[in-house]
Formats: C-alpha cells, structure tokens, sequence
C-alpha cells in the first residue's frame, strides 16, 4: 500500500461520511416537520419567513 492508494481511501472515508450527515440531518429535518408543528415550515424556508403572526 503506498501513499497514493492512503489518499484514495482517506478521501473515500471523507466523501462517505460527508453523504451520511447530509443524508441524516435531511431525513431529521423531515421527521420533525412531520409532526403538525405550524410554526416548522419547509425544510428550505428560513427564519426570516414569520410573517404569519
């Protein structure tokens, strides 16, 4: 194994686990807005989006 094929797996491990996080912090954010909470608008809409009050 020479250093070529360490920064070929090093690079994997870090673009898997990147694609896990994002994967994981999409599926959360779908679970909580599923609850009927109308304060939890989309998952793209921001803060700056409370002019329903």
């Amino acid at each position: 194994m020479n250093q070529s094929d360490l920064l070929f797996l090093v690079m994997i491990l870090i673009g898997l686990s990147t694609l896990t996080i994002i994967i994981w912090q999409f599926v959360g954010s779908r679970r909580r807005g599923g609850r009927g909470d109308d304060r939890s608008g989309n998952w793209w809409e921001g803060p700056w989006d409370d002019d329903k009050r």
